[in-house]
Order: structure tokens, then sequence, then C-alpha cells
């Protein structure tokens, strides 16, 4: 079955029909979420009104990633860097965190999400993690997709916290150092049991991972564009699956 959508004109993509296989969608889609503070700049707006825009794009990529049975979508929402930001605008990214959980979460568990937090949550301010937590437990037997929320989340921290956590247990004898390859390691990541991301999606027209999924990374494919986030809608998001499905992965092999 092949979907097909237009692409407007007065965006950054050409204007023709974008096919969709169906039976090829992405096990796991991960999303860099960029450009809400230089949405709002452009609009003379705060940086703060760019990420209340950010959230509507949120909701509306959730609901599509749901209707194609995608079965992971990791957005990176608050990087262990965000913190150098101005402490008026990580006050509202955080309150902004526990608006969107409070007011979605029916929604959320009623279309059969599962709310999965990646990344050193107990940082984060008491209301945001008490709400995390309420969300994660309401949603945790839901069967449908797994929206994975990056807090407070490095890459870099990830494997440092990995590499401690397969110390202790060498060091307990629950496993020996003979046995330890990729997928050990893996065992002991934030997205234990989950497939590696299939593609990683960064609008706003920059080209770099900026920390994020480092070691699951490894084969992804990439696509950008330079749609700001607030401005990133489900044509887009089927336009990346469609490139995703033209490309040729070989995972560093031959066919």
């Amino acid at each position: 079955m092949v979907k097909f959508f237009n692409l407007n004109k007065n965006e950054d993509q050409d204007d023709r029909e974008v096919h969709i296989d169906l039976n090829n969608i992405p096990k796991h889609i991960a999303i860099i979420m960029d450009g809400n503070g230089r949405w709002a700049k452009e609009r003379n707006l705060p940086r703060t009104m760019g990420h209340r825009a950010a959230v509507e794009a949120i909701r509306d990529i959730v609901k599509e990633c749901s209707k194609l049975n995608v079965n992971y979508l990791t957005l990176y929402a608050f990087s262990t860097e965000n913190w150098k930001r101005p402490k008026d605008e990580v006050s509202a990214l955080m309150r902004l965190l526990v608006e969107y959980l409070k007011k979605e979460l029916n929604e959320l568990d009623k279309n059969n999400v599962i709310i999965n937090c990646i990344g050193d949550i107990s940082k984060l301010p008491l209301a945001c993690q008490e709400q995390l937590i309420i969300s994660c437990e309401k949603t945790k037997t839901n069967t449908g997709l797994t929206l994975n929320l990056a807090l407070n989340y490095g890459g870099r921290y990830e494997i440092v916290r990995a590499f401690k956590l397969m110390y202790e247990d060498i060091k307990s004898k629950k496993i020996n150092e003979e046995d330890i390859n990729e997928e050990t390691v893996s065992k002991y990541l934030y997205t234990k049991g989950m497939p590696d991301p299939d593609i990683i999606i960064r609008p706003s027209g920059e080209q770099r991972l900026s920390n994020f999924l480092l070691w699951q990374c490894a084969y992804s494919e990439f696509w950008y564009s330079d749609i700001k986030w607030p401005d990133f809608k489900k044509e887009h998001l089927y336009k990346a699956i469609s490139d995703y499905q033209n490309r040729d992965r070989r995972f560093g092999g031959l066919k």
C-alpha cells in the first residue's frame, strides 16, 4: 500500500508527490527538534514562544508516527548542554514539559502510546520528575508507539554511564570481561531492548548530531531540512520516510 502527499511550493522541498511504502516504515525514528528560538526571532517573538509552538509540532508528529505503526519515536527534548541557556528559558522549557504531559497524557494513553524517558531525569525540577513518573506509569502497559523523551540526555554521558554500570557488574561477577561485546554494551544504554534508529531527522538547517544517540547511530540514515521544528509538518515526516525508503542500506557490506 502506498500513500501520496504533496508538499507546498513555499516550503524548502519540491512540490511533488511523496510515495510511502507502508510495508517499509522505519521501526525507530529519532528527531533532533531544532530551530525553535530562530523561528521565534524571525517573528519578533520571545524564544519561549518558539518552544511553545514546537509542542504543536510534537503533537502532530506523534499522531502520524502512531498511524504509520512506527515502533519507536525518540525526541531530543533537552540535552545535558541545554542547562547553559538562560535560566528563564530553561524554566519555561520545564514548565512546558509538565504542561504538555498533563494536557496530552489521556490522549496518548487512549492512542496506546507508551511514554518513556531517556537521560538523567534526577536533575530535572521535582514537578517534571513527578509528572514524568506519572506519565510513564500510566502508559507502561500500552502496546503501541513508544515515545522516548530524551531529557537531560547526552550521548557521551550515556556511554560513560554504561561503562560504569558494566564495571560494577564485572566487579560483582555478574558478567565476565571476556563476554563483553557490542550487544553487551547496548544492554547498559538507556535504549536497552530497542532497535537503533533507522533514521535521524534534524530540521532547521544544522547538520550535526549534537551529542545525540552516539552509540546507536552507527548505521542510522540522516535526513536534514531547512524547515525549523515549529513548522515541521506531517508532509516533511513523509518526505523523510520516502527518502529513507529509497536509500540503499548496506550496513558496511555489499548487495
